[in-house]
């Protein structure tokens, strides 16, 4: 065999093996179990610090976290890997599917100060408002982040809502989910009917 079909022959097994391995990569990250949901952002001790411009988007549903900068909420696994949500919805998503990771911090946008974009509160110090008339975030069902218990207290008043800690929030937020999936899912459907009855000039 000549010199240079030799070194073709090495370079197209190589060639193959390489394939292969990167396929069997593939495979085991996507092979069903919760690692392969595990959050793919970079380690980070100090996710917190301009997290909006870090991480302005939330990687469950897409939105905009600096649009919903109100909402938004952060978590910081115990391996330093941020999870940066829009909501609490995605952020029960979030803990349910990555059971592999232990919480180090949470955080969410702090309503008891009014600037532009909210500051982050961690959850364990906030208080939330939860089934006022004020607008939800991925849920039908509104949540909404205060620092100060009477910052709270006074929006109730205002807007109606019952005073909660995360923990019952996140009760609450885990028996919402179901329906504001159904929600989205129905509302998607409308939309795209609306938009064939327009294509048809309808």
């Amino acid at each position: 065999m000549k010199r240079r079909e030799a070194l073709k022959l090495s370079l197209f097994a190589g060639a193959g093996l390489a394939a292969t391995a990167a396929r069997a990569a593939c495979e085991k990250e996507t092979d069903g179990t919760p690692a392969q949901f595990q959050p793919k952002k970079a380690p980070d001790p100090a996710p917190q610090e301009n997290d909006l411009e870090k991480y302005p988007t939330c990687p469950y549903c897409g939105m905009d976290r600096r649009y919903n900068h109100e909402s938004r909420m952060l978590i910081q696994f115990s391996n330093d890997l941020p999870d940066p949500l829009c909501s609490i919805h995605c952020a029960v998503i979030s803990l349910a599917i990555n059971l592999a990771l232990d919480p180090k911090a949470i955080w969410v946008g702090d309503n008891a100060i009014a600037t532009d974009p909210r500051p982050l509160v961690e959850v364990g110090k906030a208080t939330f408002l939860v089934g006022s008339d004020l607008p939800g975030v991925m849920t039908w069902n509104s949540k909404v982040a205060y620092s100060s218990n009477a910052a709270a207290a006074a929006a109730q008043k205002v807007h109606g809502g019952k005073l909660m800690d995360f923990q019952e929030t996140l009760k609450v937020s885990f028996a919402d989910l179901a329906d504001d999936v159904d929600r989205m899912r129905k509302a998607r459907e409308e939309r795209r009917k609306r938009a064939a009855k327009k294509q048809q000039g309808g």
